[in-house]
């Protein structure tokens, strides 16, 4: 698995190497039989120079920073630019060494010789933004077969994972109504509990849920996760969002599992966590914040539920959201920011 990245980058290299190969040869072919081999070749090769330039300067440099953040009047106006140096350099270059090298009386180019440069590059020019419109289609759709590969191995997990659920549902509400006549706390926690699983089972395997129902999910976690520590963390959980609101399932969860996993210091027992969650520009931005824990356990990992979640934010929203961490001397801060539809 490594070694495919490097393998991609290399067909990829060898693809845009045959192309211009191709480009090279058919330009030195055309003009071989009128001009000699020597300056077909030099024409050729300062030719394919200056639409490289082209390409690449529009594709790698012009598009992505300027087309696809929505900027048009910069992006136009550096894609003249970039016509004038290409046209009028490629036409004054090649003249240039046809008459130093090749001509017996120099030649200059005129007025029509001049648009004839200017509309053979802009020509190319088009030819490269729809090859990068074309990449980014493809892109898009690339990312849309990851997340539906990814959802449908996530739902192939949950189905092997799903052992009886009716039956497992059914005895755990037999023992929520034995516990509830005895201990109305433990029957509480079971039907926590209960919620968890009916969650993973009914609703983690959706598109979109209600933030209502995934802000009942991480109540549920983090009662259950309350009941086993002691002395009981103190947990402050604001929440200033439209709970009708969709979003993708299971979002939330990572930050909040990260504290209870690593966050938690059983020892000292000082353990103070802020949760806060609320609209922002056609945003939902999730924040948690807790004591470090100063007796975590060096051999413990840590960050793979993080990277986890940034790689599925990437399938999701491509570069449109933002996820951070910090850690200073007395807390560990999370943050989390996405669009909402």
């Amino acid at each position: 698995m490594p070694l495919k990245p490097f393998n991609e980058n290399i067909r990829l290299v060898g693809a845009h190497f045959l192309v211009w190969a191709s480009i090279l040869l058919i330009s030195f072919f055309s003009m071989l039989q009128a001009d000699g081999a020597w300056p077909s070749a030099l024409s050729a090769c300062i030719s394919c120079s200056f639409y490289a330039l082209i390409v690449y300067g529009n594709i790698c440099f012009l598009y992505p920073r300027f087309y696809q953040k929505k900027k048009i009047f910069p992006y136009v106006l550096g894609s003249l630019v970039l016509l004038l140096i290409a046209g009028f350099g490629r036409g004054y270059l090649s003249l240039y060494v046809r008459n130093v090298a090749f001509a017996a009386a120099p030649h200059w180019l005129n007025a029509w010789g001049n648009i004839t440069f200017l509309l053979s590059v802009s020509t190319v020019f088009i030819l490269s933004f729809i090859f990068r419109l074309a990449m980014a289609y493809f892109t898009l759709k690339r990312q849309a077969e990851k997340i539906l590969l990814q959802r449908s191995q996530f739902e192939l997990r949950l189905l092997k994972a799903q052992v009886q659920p009716h039956f497992l549902f059914n005895t755990l509400n037999a023992i929520y109504y034995e516990a509830y006549m005895e201990a109305p706390q433990t029957a509480l926690l079971i039907e926590r509990l209960s919620d968890i699983m009916r969650y993973f089972i009914d609703q983690s395997t959706k598109e979109y849920v209600q933030l209502s129902t995934e802000i009942g999910f991480l109540d549920n976690y983090i009662a259950l996760e309350k009941m086993r520590i002691k002395p009981e963390p103190e947990i402050s959980f604001q929440c200033n969002a439209d709970d009708q609101r969709k979003i993708p399932p299971m979002l939330l969860m990572t930050f909040v599992e990260n504290i209870f996993k690593h966050g938690i210091d059983k020892i000292s027992g000082n353990n103070r966590i802020f949760i806060s969650l609320y609209e922002k520009d056609q945003h939902l931005v999730f924040q948690t914040k807790n004591f470090l824990n100063r007796h975590a356990d060096p051999r413990q990992q840590h960050g793979l539920g993080l990277k986890n979640l940034h790689q599925r934010l990437t399938i999701l929203y491509g570069t449109n959201f933002e996820m951070n961490t910090n850690e200073d001397d007395q807390y560990f801060t999370a943050h989390l920011k996405f669009p909402l539809t």
